[in-house]
């Protein structure tokens, strides 16, 4: 049948904001705008006005960024007839008088982003024009064909729609859970996602360009590693890891990436004040979660930071313990990235799945600070030629250690080789619960007990074309060669006697075994330092020198400790040290023995006075405990948690006395149900933060 339209007014345009969020599961995100995930049909009505209610010909015109173009697809015209060249079509279906019910259906290979959509009416010669909105589409990980797509139900709750998580921070024997308050559906944290796409530098080069290819989850995924810091682009996090952060925000204190997004969006885009890699990984994750792209924070224990990817790591320190800074070589106590799940088809079936994401600034990709998608599939079968940053991921899990001791310009011996020290633990949040699942299987194969963990290492060394015994380190080159490590006569351990408690003094127990029956001296050397997750000393805290005289095959132990006195103005705003101890013989090989001490927290509890349900209000009781032997004052307790507090909530916690327990009450009023998290933090210039978190289960609106 065919009509006429002689006139066309639209009074409204009903944009199905119920059926459509619960559809697209979009229903948590804080915004009135239409939201839809492609590849999926979404629903819109029009209620008219006509004189002569026929028509000839429906056009709708959908069309995102700044220069639209059918050539790019970021333009499309479909009609109700057939379904246009770009995969768009619309449908009509059953109404009621002066009701139009339409269903459109995107590709599930369009362009992300915000859309406008305008109708065109054709009647006789004449065309009547209507801008019925904007929405905003994103990647869909329920569509099939979507290349986000995820078939596990619960994994697409966890990795999609979960606004909090855990992070997990600390050492490989001493792994501590750190919440952290995603938010990805917070009022305007998908407003300041696309802003981000908007400020990047390839959008500033080339809009069109940029605005087109944000179909591809490989190149958005990449474009947000290098915005969420703050190098090259002025994007949303500047990292600090030495000094002070007066002009900004200790790292430790974030909770979450909420506040450190707006902070960014309302500051003009001047980047936020200051990040380490936790916060890098944690702001990505919010990002690409709301943009719809399934993504999850990993954390790897013992991370190499491999310059120039030679797949070993050199550490060089002297005859007292002191770590030498002669190569940009390091290992981290734990370095944090994310993976994002989407299919490779640019580089084959056999890579899709989880891609290593890293936003945290340290080595340049193609000039700029970013680093991914990089396969975990090319990184356990050491495909390290493929796209992009596999080398750099793969040297992180998979160097090899070797440590030096510098006796001086001309000499130094190799004291400790270790193929098995880098990579482990490799720990994320299990789906639906708080516990750590390690993933370290999906990154290498087994260190122990198989060889073919050697040989995916030499096939990558191979590839990256490195010597099997790697390139040597950029430092002065000596005019005697270097004695090859040598097997001690002496084996050894330093001891924690107590769990350490920050505010405590530290007692510890080195242990030493004479390996073979010749009577020998041992000269140790002890030395204490503060030092950050990056093992980089802040400051020397504790420096001891011993003469041990051992007997055949005899154990003897030496027991000392560290006084809260001398390590408190070093750990104000971290708790991290690290102990060695040099033992040299006369006339044979030397032995170093190191160990990472993380202080404990004192307890803090949060105790919720009553149910939970969505507009109640409900009272919070906190309890926490002045851990050190001094007044402090000027403290703030500060309170963030999705769905149950709109703003962070700040404290002034005016004083508190040596050892005292104090109590704070404040109240929350649930606006979202399900399950949620409460995050608390004790800041403090005295001593590093205190914080803990509950979980909550807030039911329904009654």
């Amino acid at each position: 049948m065919s009509y006429v339209f002689l006139a066309l007014k639209i009074t409204k345009v009903n944009w199905q904001s119920k059926l459509n969020k619960a559809a697209h599961h979009t229903s948590d995100y804080s915004s009135t705008e239409a939201i839809f995930r492609r590849g999926q049909p979404f629903s819109i009505s029009l209620n008219i006005k006509t004189t002569v209610q026929s028509w000839d010909n429906f056009t709708f015109i959908a069309s995102t960024g700044p220069s639209p173009a059918e050539s790019q697809q970021t333009k499309v015209v479909f009609t109700l007839s057939e379904e246009g060249a770009s995969g768009w079509s619309a449908a009509q279906e059953p109404s009621e008088p002066g009701c139009l019910n339409f269903t459109i259906l995107s590709p599930a290979s369009a362009v992300i982003g915000r859309y406008k959509l305008k109708l065109q009416v054709l009647s006789g010669n004449k065309v009547f024009s209507k801008v019925l909105g904007q929405f905003v589409l994103l990647f869909n990980p329920w569509c099939p064909d979507d290349d986000v797509y995820m078939a596990n139900e619960k994994e697409r709750q966890e990795y999609v729609l979960n606004d909090s998580g855990i992070i997990f921070q600390g050492l490989e024997k001493d792994i501590q859970q750190e919440a952290w308050n995603y938010g990805q559906f917070e009022e305007d944290i998908l407003d300041i996602s696309l802003a981000i796409l908007d400020r990047s530098l390839n959008h500033r080069e080339d809009p069109a360009a940029d605005v087109s290819n944000r179909n591809n989850p490989v190149y958005v995924s990449r474009v947000i590693s290098a915005m969420v810091n703050s190098n090259d682009e002025k994007g949303v996090v500047e990292g600090k890891w030495s000094g002070k952060y007066r002009s900004g925000t200790n790292p430790l204190q974030w909770s979450g990436s909420v506040t450190i997004l707006r902070k960014w969006h309302r500051g003009r885009y001047r980047p936020v004040r200051y990040g380490q890699c936790w916060v890098f990984a944690g702001v990505t994750c919010t990002v690409l979660r709301c943009l719809g792209i399934p993504t999850r924070v990993i954390t790897n224990f013992n991370s190499a930071h491999d310059t120039n990817i030679n797949l070993s790591i050199d550490k060089y320190i002297d005859i007292s313990g002191k770590t030498l800074h002669l190569t940009e070589d390091s290992v981290w106590n734990f370095h944090v990235w994310n993976e994002s799940w989407f299919t490779r088809r640019d580089l084959g079936s056999f890579y899709d799945g989880w891609q290593v994401l890293d936003a945290t600034p340290q080595e340049k990709s193609k000039g700029i600070y970013q680093c991914g998608p990089a396969s975990i599939r090319a990184i356990k079968e050491g495909d390290v030629n493929l796209d992009y940053d596999s080398p750099f991921v793969f040297a992180a899990v998979n160097a090899d250690c070797v440590t030096w001791i510098r006796h001086s310009k001309k000499r130094k011996e190799r004291i400790y080789s270790n193929t098995r020290k880098i990579g482990k633990c490799i720990s994320t949040k299990a789906v639906g619960t708080n516990s750590r699942v390690d993933v370290t299987a999906n990154y290498k194969y087994p260190e122990a007990g198989s060889s073919k963990e050697r040989q995916v290492y030499k096939k990558a060394l191979k590839l990256l074309g490195v010597r099997r015994t790697g390139k040597k380190p950029k430092i002065r080159k000596p005019k005697r060669r270097f004695s090859r490590a040598q097997t001690p006569s002496i084996s050894g351990k330093l001891i924690l006697d107590a769990s350490p408690v920050i505010g405590q003094d530290i007692l510890l127990t080195l242990s030493l075994r004479n390996l073979i029956s010749d009577f020998k001296t041992i000269k140790v050397k002890l030395k204490a330092s503060a030092v950050l997750y990056t093992r980089r000393p802040k400051a020397e805290i504790l420096e001891l020198y011993r003469s041990i005289k051992l007997g055949s095959e005899e154990v003897k132990e030496f027991s000392f400790g560290i006084p809260y006195s001398q390590y408190k103005n070093s750990l104000m705003d971290d708790r991290k040290i690290l102990v060695t101890a040099v033992c040299q013989i006369k006339k044979g090989a030397s032995l170093l023995i190191e160990k990472d001490i993380v202080l404990q927290d004192p307890f803090l509890t949060i105790k919720v006075l009553g149910p939970t349900v969505v507009h109640q209000a409900v009272d919070v009781e906190v309890t926490f405990t002045n851990p050190l032997s001094d007044e402090v004052t000027d403290c703030v307790l500060r309170a963030e948690g999705s769905g149950l507090l709109k703003e962070q909530l700040r404290i002034s916690v005016a004083r508190m006395a040596p050892m005292e327990s104090s109590t704070v009450q404040f109240e929350i009023i649930p606006y979202r149900s399900g399950t949620r998290q409460l995050q608390v933090d004790l800041v403090c210039i005295h001593f590093s933060d205190i914080k803990g978190f509950v979980t909550l289960d807030v039911a329904p609106a009654q």
